[in-house]
């Protein structure tokens, strides 16, 4: 398969491909052209967590990996982005969850000025977040995630998301992201 060639295929048919011949070949081409339109940014989401160059590449290649070992379990229901976004996160979450285990055995404690905020404090955000996160996938359709995703976190334009995205209404990508801030708002407020 030509790379120019298979920069035009969408995603969709990319993992049919790599899902219907994965050992051969053709399969793990297409796998890998479709994981690799995505590397950058979910090496970008890592960052953000992180903020360590290193651990994000390697996190990045983490969840790469994993993506390429579990393709036959996405279901379909969602864009193919939005299911590696959540396994992005999920990979985020757990490597905030995990203790650090480097200590510097001539620091004292008590000489430490406390900059971060309270980990009462860090709790409720990363909760909050969570909580977020967990009211956009319930309440709005894959369409509007994405379009919410390139706005809030790629700093996408409007008029960019709308042709990414292919979208037909008359509004476009605009219709589409103040359907779902009303579908947010809504539910924030229940």
């Amino acid at each position: 398969m030509d790379t120019n060639i298979a920069s035009e295929i969408d995603d969709r048919d990319l993992l049919e491909q790599a899902r219907s011949d994965p050992d051969r070949a053709v399969g793990r081409h297409a796998a890998s052209v479709l994981l690799d339109r995505y590397h950058d940014r979910v090496y970008i989401w890592c960052l953000r967590y992180v903020r360590d160059h290193e651990q994000a590449l390697d996190m990045a290649q983490e969840v790469m990996l994993n993506a390429y070992r579990n393709l036959d379990s996405f279901a379909g229901k969602s864009q193919f982005s939005s299911w590696l976004f959540s396994i992005t996160r999920n990979r985020c979450l757990s490597e905030l969850r995990r203790p650090c285990l480097l200590m510097d055995e001539d620091a004292d404690p008590d000489d430490r000025v406390a900059h971060d905020a309270s980990p009462d404090r860090r709790l409720e955000e990363r909760v909050a977040e969570e909580d977020l996160v967990d009211l956009i996938h319930r309440l709005l359709e894959p369409v509007e995630q994405q379009a919410l995703w390139l706005r809030c976190f790629e700093r996408m334009p409007v008029e960019k998301i709308t042709e990414v995205l292919g979208i037909d209404e008359v509004s476009g990508a605009r219709g589409v992201l103040q359907r779902a801030r009303r579908k947010l708002r809504v539910g924030i407020t229940e």
